[in-house]
């Protein structure tokens, strides 16, 4: 009789300690949680806010959207406030590098020739209008940084849709 309930008790910790184990491993890559799930849907409202005002030449909506996404990229790329990876939190601090870079550098297009951009990236996204032809690589490739974050915060973020005009 006490080796039966010896033995219940220990598939009951064995169990247990499983099921605690797999939520640890589910939060560890991001998608564990309700409120990186959250993160993620913001995230992905923000990529698309950003997109739509780039690529129709809004300036003052492209600056509002780059400041906008500032704060959620540095609270994923600090940890504190959400669970991820460490890779995930240097893509959103060097997103958020780049977003600061892309803003100050459209509050001031003289700051074009003083700050190192970001080389052209392989994209399927199409060249931005003037004047924010200026930063196209580098808002390509903080736009591909969102993506690669989405990735890893959602696993299968939303289709992003590019303006035509």
């Amino acid at each position: 009789m006490k080796a039966t309930l010896a033995r219940i008790v220990a598939i009951v910790v064995a169990g247990s300690a499983l099921a605690l184990g797999g939520s640890a491993v589910a939060s560890a890559d991001g998608s564990g949680t309700s409120s990186t799930q959250a993160a993620g849907d913001q995230l992905a409202q923000l990529r698309q806010e950003l997109v739509d005002r780039a690529y129709t030449a809004d300036v003052p909506g492209t600056q509002r959207a780059l400041g906008q996404m500032s704060p959620l990229l540095g609270d994923l790329a600090t940890g504190e406030q959400y669970t991820v990876q460490s890779d995930t939190r240097e893509t959103a601090a060097s997103a958020q590098d780049d977003a600061t870079t892309a803003s100050r550098i459209i509050a001031d297009p003289a700051q074009a020739e003083h700050v190192k951009q970001a080389p052209a990236v392989p994209s399927a996204l199409p060249n931005l209008p003037p004047p924010l032809d200026i930063v196209a690589d580098l808002l390509k490739t903080l736009i591909q940084k969102l993506t690669d974050l989405l990735n890893a915060l959602v696993g299968n973020p939303p289709a992003l849709t590019v303006p035509t005009s």
